[in-house]
């Protein structure tokens, strides 16, 4: 489980002024000196509480997974009248994130410590609670699991290319064809089996949604064995396999 810090804790201050000289000078300016110089503090305070600047920077990727999950969840509709938009506003959030903060989104990306992970995995169940919504509505047009790294590529894609960039040549355009790519890639244009997509596969994709994940009706056995039967329907568009 992650520490959980008061705002004016000792850890706190070393993580607000590591992300403070993160955003201000990159990478290289969080040392564990200057680090520690920006907190108040001595050296030996980074040991004690992270370990290592590793640590300190898995740290500091939680608190930002922390701050950006808050924001999410403040904008996050249970039952949205419409999913598509919905997908556009989490998608745009992420973007804008990762453009106005490149230094934290950058490292957040890299992070693999425990807390942090824990943070990102609460970040991509807000995404596939997201797509489970496309499919449960009939928008999705390709496997959930596909559209999520759809989403994600494009999002990390996007920020990537803006700050590799000259900030001359940027163009806000990259980003919107970037988003309307992406919902044209993951979801239909209206939320109906068209013709050319009949079949088991998008009703594969829109039962396996609809799957409660605690249903008394199946054995875990049988819920089991179930989704792993509507996954591969809908993955391979309903065509036998020998």
């Amino acid at each position: 489980m992650p520490i959980r810090d008061t705002p004016d804790s000792p850890r706190r201050r070393i993580i607000e002024a590591a992300i403070e000289l993160l955003e201000s000078g990159g990478p290289d300016a969080v040392s564990t000196r200057a680090v520690a110089a920006a907190a108040g503090m001595q050296p030996p305070a980074i040991y004690r509480h992270f370990g290592d600047k590793d640590g300190l920077l898995e740290a500091v990727a939680e608190h930002g997974y922390a701050q950006f999950l808050e924001s999410k969840r403040a904008q996050l509709d249970p039952a949205p009248e419409d999913p598509v938009e919905e997908l556009r506003r989490g998608w745009d959030m992420v973007v804008e994130f990762g453009v106005s903060r490149p230094e934290l989104f950058a490292v957040m990306n890299r992070a693999t410590g425990s807390g942090s992970d824990a943070a990102h995995r609460a970040g991509l169940e807000i995404l596939r609670g997201r797509v489970r919504r496309l499919a449960a509505a009939g928008w999705l047009r390709v496997d959930e699991e596909l559209a999520a790294q759809i989403i994600q590529a494009t999002g990390q894609g996007g920020v990537t290319t803006w700050h590799s960039t000259p900030a001359e040549r940027r163009n806000p355009a990259l980003l919107t064809v970037l988003r309307e790519s992406m919902v044209a890639a993951v979801t239909r244009a209206e939320p109906t089996v068209p013709a050319a997509e009949s079949g088991p596969a998008p009703a594969a994709r829109a039962l396996r949604a609809a799957l409660p994940d605690d249903a008394d009706v199946l054995s875990d056995a049988e819920q089991c064995l179930l989704r792993e039967w509507l996954t591969r329907l809908a993955a391979d568009g309903g065509t036998p396999q020998n």
